[in-house]
């Protein structure tokens, strides 16, 4: 049993008041950490130390921000082994998806971002005979990163990459519920020579660390994943001092199969877009909407593909869908299936919970499942349910499936399938989010904005998005001798 420590002004310390809270692994549902239970008095302690570390931080240049920032990245790939292992264990998604795509992706962010800064340009406008402006971009100060359970180290790292590298220090709360890549990464700053106080981890529950992170007067702007409800909480605390809030918030997304898709790239991909990390990916496309045409057999295609998914413990190179992340969100998932069935739908595979053998019989497994049959409108296709769990319907004209695409609370990301290239630009147009992915899933490019419309948040993160939102514009301005 090991006690996870804060990273507080260079120092791994214990919480302030003695307290922690049990860790549990999904795989098994047994504690096997503790988890500072930090407070404000934590909280004031992190921003005391990057307030005192941020004018050294800022007035380094960027090459030698870069330096170090590069030096965390190289921490992260020489223990990459370890930190997928703590990954799947902390969070119950397959051991080789952490291998393949969490951790290289950490890696990466922070080599990313390290780089951007050393190609970065400003603005000059020229007036003239009567003189020209330039513009500036300044490190706001101290910053909060605040990231979810879903892909721990992965969204921790590409919030805390970017406001690192703009100049600013950082109070960064990851999870309590997945938290101990976060601890490794205060391991591997101290290593890397991160200077004292930059970046402070403060572990603890969101209505008690995180939210002194987010009242706090001396944050300027917080950058925040997760649930939609907490992040109107976040926006209306911020807004009160006109603090900059980046809000990745939650999806309900659609993928969009048109008669002329590739079949068997649309239905592989629509396997993998649903049920991978076990449907927690704020980006899986949790509504299938298919052509009527080709309703029935993709709808059977992708029934029969699903019940071969393998369920079971995370560790096994077997295994390609594992645990949920905790009891209570098995319960949430589970009350939204009941729920489907109750609003007229029917269960074509999946809907129980999946029991291995040996010391993973009380781990939190449930079956990847398709329900069939629901009106649109239904409260199983309007909210985020965050788990294995998809639903499929027909539609018959392009008009109808924007339609349904579009019609819930959310705009994050949508997939679209055709070879028709007009149709994709016309739909993709169309739809009201923030990315639309034609003929793929989940193929990424730093550089590009993300985010999502409506209730999936505002603002973007990625590429110059990212760093600019870690800054502030100054314009200076400078007139010429008149003669």
């Amino acid at each position: 049993m090991k006690d996870i420590s804060n990273y507080i002004g260079g120092t791994l310390v214990a919480p302030v008041n003695g307290q922690y809270i049990d860790n549990i692994t999904p795989a098994t549902g047994k504690v096997y950490s503790r988890i500072p239970d930090s407070g404000e008095a934590d909280v004031a302690q992190a921003i005391a130390a990057a307030e005192a570390a941020f004018p050294i931080w800022s007035a380094m240049s960027a090459k030698e921000r870069s330096n170090i920032l590069l030096r965390i990245s190289e921490g992260i790939a020489k223990r990459m082994d370890e930190l997928a292992q703590a990954e799947s264990v902390d969070n119950g998604k397959p051991l080789k998806l952490a291998m393949t795509v969490d951790i290289p992706r950490a890696r990466d962010n922070f080599a990313f971002f390290a780089t951007a800064i050393l190609h970065d340009e400003n603005a000059m406008h020229d007036m003239g005979k009567s003189g020209f402006n330039y513009t500036k971009r300044k490190p706001l100060g101290v910053v909060g990163c605040i990231s979810p359970w879903n892909l721990p180290l992965y969204l921790f790292s590409w919030k805390i990459a970017p406001a690192l590298a703009a100049g600013n220090c950082v109070v960064a709360k990851p999870s309590e519920v997945t938290p101990y890549t976060a601890f490794l990464l205060s391991e591997i700053c101290i290593e890397a020579g991160l200077p004292d106080g930059v970046l402070n981890i403060v572990h603890g529950y969101g209505h008690t660390a995180g939210q002194a992170i987010v009242a706090h007067p001396a944050t300027k702007a917080i950058s925040f994943t997760g649930g939609t409800a907490t992040g109107k909480t976040i926006a209306g605390i911020a807004a009160q001092q006109f603090k900059k809030t980046s809000l990745e918030l939650g999806g309900k997304n659609a993928n969009i199969i048109f008669a002329d898709a590739n079949f068997d790239d649309a239905l592989r991909t629509s396997v993998k877009s649903s049920f991978a990390n076990q449907g927690q990916i704020c980006l899986c496309g949790s509504r299938i909407l298919v052509h009527k045409s080709i309703y029935e057999k993709f709808r059977d295609a992708f029934v029969e593909k699903v019940k071969q998914l393998r369920v079971g413990p995370p560790n096994l190179d077997s295994t390609q869908v594992g645990a949920v992340v905790s009891e209570a969100h098995r319960d949430k998932i589970e009350s939204y299936i009941a729920l489907a069935k109750e609003e007229g739908g029917t269960v074509l595979c999946g809907g129980h919970r999946v029991t291995p053998e040996g010391e993973y019989a009380n781990g939190y497994y449930l079956a990847p499942t398709v329900i069939e049959g629901l009106p649109a409108q239904c409260r199983t296709n309007q909210e985020e349910i965050f788990g294995p769990v998809v639903t499929i319907m027909p539609f018959e004209t392009d008009e109808e499936a924007i339609a349904l695409a579009n019609g819930t609370e959310y705009g994050l990301a949508f997939s679209v399938w055709t070879q028709n290239l007009n149709r994709a630009h016309l739909v993709a147009d169309a739809l009201d989010v923030g990315i639309v992915w034609i003929n793929c899933w989940l193929v990424r490019d730093l550089r590009t904005p993300f985010g999502g419309t409506k209730a999936s948040g505002m603002g973007r993160e990625g590429g110059f998005y990212a760093l600019d939102f870690f800054t502030e514009p100054k314009n200076i301005c400078i007139a010429l001798p008149q003669q």
